[in-house]
C-alpha cells in the first residue's frame, strides 16, 4: 500500500470507482466506493495524487481531498477518453484516468476557489436570464407577426410591440394582447433581475486589481473582466500570449500533414464565455472605430481596408487575449500601440 502513486477516481452521484496504481503503474487495487466512504478511504492511503475528471464537482472534491494532504490533478474529460481500452465502464474510466494523469505532457485543469465558483454562478446566472429574456422577446415578435405587427430584433424594438399590445384600438384580438402583456410582465421582472446582478457583476469587479486593470483595455468591460478572472487559468499557464489565445480557441484550426500547413477557420476549442466576449468587445472597438476612424497605416485601419469586419473583430479579440496574457504576466494596465511604440 506504501508504493501507490496515483489514485484515479471516477466521480458520480452516490458510487465512485477508485484505481490505485504503483508508481511502476502495476494496478495496487480497484474498488466501489459510496459517496460517504470516500474520503474517510482516503485519510487512509499515503501522500499520492488523486486524479479526476474536471466536472462539475471536481473542483469541491478537489478542495477537500487537497486538505488531506494529496495532490489534486483535474484532468479535461477529452483528454481522458483515449485511453479508454475497449469497452467503456466506470472500472475502465478509472484507470483510464490514471493513465492519463501519468503522461509527462498530459494538461491539467486548476483547481477553483469557492469564491471563484461563486463568481462564475454569478456568471452563468445573469447569462442564463439574459438568454430566457431574448427567448421571450423572440417568442413575442413570432406570435405578434402572426397578425401582421412586425418588428426588428432586439430589446431596443420591444416599445413598438408593447405600444401594439397596450393599445386596444389596435386590431389584435383580446386574448393576443392578454397573452403579450403577460410577455412584457415577465420581460419586465428579467430586466429588474439582470440590473440587479449588473450591479454585483460591477461590484466584484471593482473588488479587485485584477478586474480593475483588464477594464484598462478598450472592449473589455465588468462582465468581461469577471470572466477572465473567474474563468481563466493562472496566466503563468502559458508560455506566450499565443498559448492562451490558442486556449480561448480564437486561433486557427490546423490540419497540417507532411511538412505542409494548412489553417482552416477558428477553432472555436476553448472557453466559450471568454471567447465569445472578447468577440462582442471587439465588434464594439470596431463600432466606436466607425465613428472616429482609427490611425492611418495602423493595425486596425489596414485590416478594416481589405478583411470583412467579422474576420476583422475575431482577429482583433486575438490580439486583445495576447494583450490581457501580457497584462496579467507583467502586472502591468494596458498601453496603446501609440503608447507602446514611443
Amino acid at each position: 500500500m506504501s508504493q501507490i502513486g496515483i489514485i484515479g477516481i471516477d466521480l458520480a452521484k452516490q458510487v465512485f470507482q477508485v484505481h490505485g496504481a504503483g508508481a511502476d503503474g502495476s494496478v495496487a487495487f480497484r474498488k466501489k466506493l459510496p459517496r460517504d466512504r470516500l474520503l474517510s478511504f482516503l485519510i487512509g492511503q499515503p501522500r499520492c495524487v488523486v486524479a479526476m475528471e474536471a466536472c462539475a464537482t471536481a473542483h469541491g472534491w478537489g478542495r477537500e481531498i487537497e486538505k488531506l494532504g494529496h495532490t489534486v490533478r483535474l484532468i479535461p474529460p477529452i483528454y481522458v477518453k483515449p485511453f479508454v481500452k475497449r469497452q467503456k465502464n466506470d472500472a475502465a474510466d478509472a484507470e483510464a484516468i490514471v493513465e492519463a494523469a501519468s503522461r509527462p505532457t498530459m494538461r491539467f485543469v486548476a483547481v477553483k476557489s469557492e469564491a471563484q465558483q461563486a463568481r462564475a454562478m454569478l456568471f452563468r446566472t445573469r447569462d442564463l436570464l439574459v438568454r430566457q429574456r431574448t427567448q421571450l422577446i423572440n417568442a413575442v415578435r413570432g406570435h405578434l407577426a402572426e397578425h401582421g405587427v412586425v418588428a426588428a430584433q432586439g430589446p431596443a424594438h420591444l416599445k413598438r410591440l408593447a405600444g401594439v399590445i397596450a393599445d386596444k384600438a389596435s386590431p389584435l384580438p383580446a386574448m393576443v394582447r392578454e397573452l403579450g402583456q403577460l410577455f412584457l410582465e415577465q420581460i419586465d421582472e428579467l430586466d429588474t433581475k439582470i440590473g440587479d446582478l449588473d450591479k454585483k457583476l460591477r461590484a466584484v469587479a471593482g473588488q479587485a486589481e485584477t478586474t480593475r486593470r483588464l477594464q484598462t483595455m478598450p472592449g473589455v468591460g465588468p462582465i468581461t473582466a469577471v470572466a477572465v478572472e473567474t474563468f481563466a487559468p493562472a496566466m503563468q499557464t502559458f508560455r506566450s500570449g499565443r498559448g492562451f489565445a490558442a486556449w480561448l480557441g480564437l486561433v486557427p484550426r490546423q490540419c497540417s500533414t507532411g511538412g505542409k500547413p494548412r489553417l482552416g477557420k477558428t477553432s472555436k476549442m476553448g472557453q466559450r464565455d471568454i471567447r465569445r466576449l472578447l468577440i462582442i468587445g471587439a465588434m464594439s472597438v470596431l463600432k466606436a472605430s466607425s465613428r472616429s476612424a482609427p490611425p492611418i497605416n495602423s493595425w486596425l485601419s489596414r485590416m478594416l481596408a481589405k478583411k470583412p469586419r467579422m474576420l476583422v473583430a475575431i482577429a482583433l479579440a486575438n490580439k486583445m487575449a495576447r494583450s490581457i496574457w501580457a497584462m496579467m504576466t507583467k502586472q502591468a494596465d494596458y498601453r496603446g500601440p501609440v503608447a507602446a511604440s514611443t
